[in-house]
């Protein structure tokens, strides 16, 4: 990777056949098996595609998936480029990008430098049809009261530019309520003042850098997202990012060399809001965390530590693995390996970064790659499209990558030092916001992970263990956890993590709405709907907020059995983190929210399930509950509100509606103590 330039998106594999051919295949295999076609669409997204590429593999996405959006792998994202500057060069790009990180791009493009006309436009691109995202893409060029360099001396016309893209912002959330994407503006290459710019206020630089935090304060202010052009221009050189022939023959702020890059950035940003970033680090061992083999070499024979190049590189792919560690990434190994040497160096070594204790599921046997990350998924409990696979091996990286599209997996330089950057340069690990909860998953995850398989006698490796022995007593079990259980409304200090847990949480999420943090705000002020945060300590610690719920209180139509008060609750969204599966924690969930409504003279709840393609883990999750089916139209719809993601104009299908009368409602013996206010 230190070799190929970054703008050449070097963490991903060289397509090695014909791109028509390749393309001809897709579209053949969906023909007869759509998810084989999908399948097959996202491993061709993978790859190395460069401008020109991006167009055939966009109108493969267009075929596959459909122009209108919804398929199984992808998550669907209504976006609009609202620009001053010509963006026609970068949908196909950003589709394709997109589809590398599991994100099926619906994108509205909007005329160069019309902003003004488009925000005076109520039938516009921004809202017609509605927009899930709005990326403000702003060239400094364009910019009005922007003053010559050197002057403004008082900084008011930088204010004034500062006011006048936040007066543009105000109005497209108040026209969408779609969140907002900033981008900061780049800096450029020629430095009037040389190296006296960086000390001058007035100098280019300096106003660019004044501008840029004004961005910042702005997107804090809104809890929008941004994008950092700025630092990606810095990284590949403003030279190469700016390219002066393109900007005066068409206008295009950015080089198109260079829109590969950019769009793979801007799209996982928008992954990553959308809760598709990875959450785990899977690692090989030999040549990957040492240099040799462990089996072949031993722990003495080995390339690790200081004082020698190539060892200090192997500790600087450790270091990086434990400070994604430390961010909440979890870690695991997966080795072709005998199981007891694999975990020598983990144990005798002096220079090893990396210990036991961090590493939630090791996995050294015989078996293909492949089958090994399928084993980690299942231990985790999480889907394919969570890991990222750092392997040395190319042989075992495209095994992987033909067997597991959905796993991400970066191309390595042969030198180690690259290793590093490559795995970082892919963006799998993005984040749109960090909280005290997301330092201490990995811990948890991990403590889960060992727990489980304590419980059962497996060891890791699992040609050699035993089939896990059926539990005589798992109530016995779940209460030796000794869990504590915690419903509380959401406030100004739970709102950031509910709102990431809200973005992530895709298999126990009943109906997988999206609302940002901005959004709860607003529910949180309506005195009809109800927010709440659920957290889980137990013997292992404090889960954090691992569940939230959201009601809605109407009057019930006639005829229902809502009790005398005839009022209920409709559950607008109910999704729980999956590292509690199995511990009955909706079981009491229900029991406090139940204990919460009757407080409030409410006789009824009722629950919706709207199937994602990526829930049908809580298809029966009402049924399990206890909650009895009702026909669709018992459904209280709310109208649509694009600013919390809230109300449904028309039942789907597929959707199905659940009641509860409280009246006759029990909540079980549970092991599981719930503690505060009901």
């Amino acid at each position: 990777m230190t070799d190929i330039p970054i703008d050449q998106l070097p963490w991903l594999p060289v397509l090695t056949d014909r791109l028509r051919d390749r393309v001809r295949a897709v579209a053949e295999l969906a023909a007869d098996d759509r998810m084989a076609g999908l399948q097959g669409l996202r491993h061709l997204a993978g790859h190395r595609l460069d401008l020109a590429q991006a167009g055939p593999v966009a109108k493969l996405a267009d075929r596959v998936i459909g122009k209108a959006g919804g398929a199984p792998l992808f998550r669907t994202v209504r976006l609009c480029i609202l620009s001053d500057t010509t963006t026609a060069l970068l949908p196909p790009v950003l589709r394709v990008a997109g589809l590398r990180h599991g994100l099926d791009l619906q994108i509205t493009t909007t005329p160069d430098d019309q902003i003004m006309s488009v925000l005076e436009d109520p039938g516009g691109p921004l809202t017609s049809p509605p927009v899930d995202l709005v990326l403000l893409a702003l060239d400094r060029r364009r910019l009005p009261h922007w003053p010559a360099t050197g002057e403004d001396d008082d900084g008011r016309a930088m204010a004034r530019v500062g006011e006048y893209i936040a007066g543009i912002a105000r109005r497209i959330a108040g026209a969408t309520g779609a969140t907002l994407i900033f981008q900061t503006l780049p800096q450029e290459p020629i430095a009037l003042f040389g190296h006296l710019e960086r000390r001058m206020a007035t100098s280019l630089r300096g106003q660019i850098d004044h501008v840029n935090r004004l961005i910042l304060d702005q997107a804090t202010a809104m809890d929008a997202l941004v994008l950092d052009v700025d630092a990606l221009a810095g990284q590949v050189g403003t030279t190469r990012w700016h390219d002066p022939r393109h900007w005066h023959w068409s206008k295009s702020a950015v080089a198109p060399a260079m829109l590969p890059l950019y769009a793979d950035h801007l799209a996982r940003l928008i992954a990553a809001w959308a809760g598709l970033a990875r959450r785990c680090l899977v690692l090989d061992l030999d040549n990957t965390l040492w240099g040799g083999v462990i089996g072949d070499d031993g722990p003495d024979g080995i390339i690790l530590g200081q004082g020698d190049a190539e060892g200090e590189a192997f500790l600087a792919v450790q270091r990086q693995a434990l400070d994604l560690r430390r961010r909440g990434i979890v870690l695991a190994v997966a080795s072709k390996n005998d199981a007891a040497t694999a975990r020598l160096p983990f144990r005798d070594h002096p220079d090893m970064l990396l210990g036991d204790d961090d590493i939630a599921v090791f996995i050294a046997d015989w078996r293909d790659k492949a089958s090994q990350l399928e084993e980690i998924a299942r231990r985790l409990g999480w889907g394919l499209d969570a890991l990222v696979l750092l392997d040395d091996n190319p042989a075992e990286r495209r095994q992987v990558r033909d067997a597991l599209p959905q796993v991400a997996v970066p191309e390595l330089p042969a030198d180690p030092a690259g290793m590093p950057l490559a795995l970082m340069a892919g963006g799998w690990f993005e984040t749109v916001a960090v909280s005290t909860e997301d330092r201490l998953r990995a811990d948890h995850y991990t403590r889960q992970a060992r727990a489980a398989a304590d419980d059962t006698g497996a060891p890791d490796n699992p040609d050699t263990r035993q089939a896990p022995a059926r539990r005589e007593d798992f109530e016995a079990y779940l209460r030796g956890l000794e869990m504590r259980l915690t419903l509380a409304p959401i406030d100004a200090r739970s709102r950031p993590r509910a709102a990431q847990l809200i973005g992530r949480s895709n298999q126990f999420n009943l109906t997988t709405r999206r609302i940002d943090a901005a959004g709860l705000a607003a529910i949180e002020a309506d005195p009809a709907r109800h927010c709440f945060a659920i957290r889980l300590a137990d013997v292992f610690g404090d889960a954090g907020i691992i569940s939230v719920v959201i009601t809605r209180e109407v009057t019930a139509p006639d005829g229902s059995p809502a009790g005398a008060a005839g009022h209920i609750w409709a559950i607008d969204l109910w999704l729980m983190s999956c590292r509690v599966l199995n511990r009955r924690v909706e079981q009491a969930v229900l029991k406090a929210l139940a204990d919460r409504a009757r407080t409030r003279g409410i006789g009824q709840l009722i629950g919706l399930y709207l199937p994602s393609g990526r829930n049908a883990l809580v298809a029966g999750h009402y049924a399990r509950l206890g909650f009895t089916p009702c026909p669709p139209e018992v459904w209280p719809h709310a109208a649509p509100s694009p600013s919390d993601g809230s109300g449904i104009p028309a039942l789907p299908e597929e959707a199905t509606v659940w009641s509860l009368a409280l009246a006759g409602y029990t909540p079980p013996e549970l092991p599981i103590r719930i503690d505060g206010p009901a």
